[in-house]
């Protein structure tokens, strides 16, 4: 326990035990139970994320992994070739997107925390992260990458059974894709864009079940900002609607619920359903599977993989359901 002990010394902390958990340490100190992580990037990311924190909790979100300043003032410490963090341990439960008080919960909370993140300016010695205006410049690429993961998998002489899995159905998906395209196309999702720089907001960008924690006192709190950018917040609410409806057969009666707690915390433009819409048209949850199976960016075994294209196989009239109704009820 001597490295650990060594950085905790720096946030002047006294390291009492130490246990890992979903990618980070649990730690108990002297001041209390706090979370250490060790980062996967430099600090001009962690800059920008430690300033995004700190202008929500100016601008009156206050409930996130606020970052501990170490004795030198930085919200980290260097040891050996990595940078570390610590935060407060938030000890709570993993919000169930199964449970409709929760979800609704969250997308209020999410309206809230696009709200308070309107005016960040980067600080001094952070890296510019932004994905505003790229994607019709990503959907082209990434629906094109379908097509060369097909011909991948065309070529291989012993073909798994994700492989006959994918070539038998990836030009469904490429027609979804191809739909998306053109709705985004069609759309005024470079006059969102320009609005968004306007307004320098930022979103989330992995706003999921296991980043949103309600503490014991059933208060929501934001967690694991790592992914967090400018992007217009189509992106988090499209993103938010898909992980939790794929869990709830694609019901459209809770979409319109979370839609609604949204729009009663912060308001969503005619403009930004359209572009929600195609968000939720493109097919990314087959791309990214695809992707990580063709590339070998996950070491997930063989029947994850399989069991997760079967799902959204399987899935594929209820989603393509749902997102009809959506457009019919916010975009025509």
């Amino acid at each position: 326990m001597f490295w650990e002990k060594e950085i905790a010394k720096q946030f002047n902390l006294q390291l009492e035990s130490i246990s890992p958990t979903r990618g980070v340490y649990l730690i108990k100190t002297n001041k209390g139970t706090k979370c250490l992580k060790r980062l996967n990037y430099g600090v001009q990311k962690l800059l920008f994320i430690y300033g995004a924190k700190e202008h929500l909790i100016k601008n009156g979100f206050p409930n996130v992994d606020r970052y501990m300043l170490a004795c030198d003032g930085n919200p980290y410490v260097e040891y050996g070739d990595d940078l570390y963090v610590i935060t407060e341990w938030i000890d709570g439960r993993e919000c169930n997107f199964r449970d409709a008080h929760e979800t609704k919960k969250a997308a209020s909370a999410m309206a809230k925390l696009h709200e308070a993140s309107k005016g960040y300016e980067v600080i001094d010695g952070a890296k510019l992260k932004s994905d505003l205006g790229r994607w019709h410049h990503l959907m082209v690429k990434r629906r094109d990458g379908l097509k060369k993961m097909k011909s991948m998998a065309e070529g291989k002489l012993d073909k798994s059974e994700f492989d006959r899995l994918f070539i038998e159905h990836v030009e469904l998906y490429v027609g979804i894709a191809n739909e998306a395209i053109d709705t985004l196309e069609r759309s005024k999702y470079d006059d969102v864009v320009k609005d968004t720089l306007l307004k320098k907001s930022f979103c989330h960008h992995d706003y999921t079940y296991h980043n949103i924690i309600f503490d014991k006192k059933d208060e929501l709190h934001v967690i694991d900002f790592d992914y967090c950018k400018y992007e217009i917040r189509a992106y988090d609410i499209a993103s938010f609607l898909i992980k939790v409806l794929k869990r709830n057969d694609w019901n459209f009666d809770i979409c319109i619920d979370l839609m609604n707690e949204y729009d009663n915390a912060s308001t969503i433009s005619d403009e930004e359903y359209m572009v929600i819409l195609a968000f939720l048209k493109f097919p990314q949850r087959l791309w990214r599977l695809a992707n990580r199976y063709y590339y070998n960016e996950s070491n997930w075994p063989d029947h994850t993989f399989l069991r997760k294209i079967r799902e959204i196989i399987e899935e594929k009239d209820p989603f393509i359901d749902f997102v009809g109704q959506f457009e019919d009820k916010y975009v025509r």
